[in-house]
């Protein structure tokens, strides 16, 4: 089209450039000598020590700064290519999907709406094109072959998000969690991978009134037991 602008290597790289500029420049405090915020390689480079600090220390205990001060680049940009930790892990596991998707909606769904939400969501992102590359995931999880920073990225990311609002005083609500995860493997196996019909076949709305319920009933519901989490079991995880 006459007039537009050629779409260039080189300005992409002046671009990209200038972005990373624009981060570093709305980051309080001055820049630290030693900092390399603009060079080449610095998305790999915060991939890399992020992948190393994840499987060191886990998601709780690792941090956006001590990621940076690793890769040898200003903390605004990790922020700048990655955005939230959440997300900067989800890049590092190749999780096909925002996890920012499923955590907001389950950070504004109302407590006696969580299960329907959760169902809602989840089947919607597995029913669309991106969908493909999360069983992917799911498949290699199953089948052992995933890594370990997919299975902690999984349990301190979206199911922690979860427990923490169903969490209470009496119950932490790890079971509760894990139950509903439980459930949602079942349906995810059965619609996408296994293929079982009607399962496979069943509209969104038809799959959300009849699984929402059953996980609604996990996280909220009175189930009739002791929740309490083994000290064995807790030791393993610690």
């Amino acid at each position: 089209m006459s007039g537009a602008a050629p779409d260039s290597g080189a300005e992409r790289g002046q671009g990209e450039r200038a972005a990373d500029a624009r981060a570093i420049a709305s980051s309080a405090g001055p820049i630290r000598t030693g900092r390399r915020p603009g060079r080449s390689g610095a998305k790999e480079a915060i991939l890399e020590a992020a992948r190393a600090r994840f499987a060191d220390a886990g998601f709780d205990k690792t941090s956006i700064r001590a990621i940076a001060g690793d890769a040898g680049v200003d903390p605004a940009l990790v922020h700048h290519y990655f955005g939230t930790k959440q997300q900067l892990f989800a890049a590092v596991v190749e999780f096909p999907v925002d996890p920012e998707i499923i955590l907001r909606a389950m950070d504004s769904a109302p407590l006696d709406q969580l299960g329907e939400i959760l169902v809602r969501t989840a089947v919607s992102i597995w029913d669309s094109p991106e969908g493909a590359g999360v069983i992917a995931v799911v498949r290699s999880f199953l089948g052992g072959s995933g890594p370990e920073l997919t299975r902690t990225f999984l349990m301190e990311v979206v199911l922690e998000r979860i427990r923490s609002r169903i969490a209470t005083a009496d119950d932490d609500g790890r079971v509760r969690a894990n139950l509903a995860a439980s459930q949602m493997v079942g349906v995810l196996v059965a619609r996408k991978i296994a293929m079982l019909e009607p399962m496979a076949s069943l509209p969104l709305p038809q799959v959300v009134a009849l699984v929402g319920p059953t996980v609604q009933h996990y996280l909220t519901g009175e189930l009739g037991t002791d929740l309490a989490v083994p000290l064995a079991v807790q030791d393993s995880e610690n």
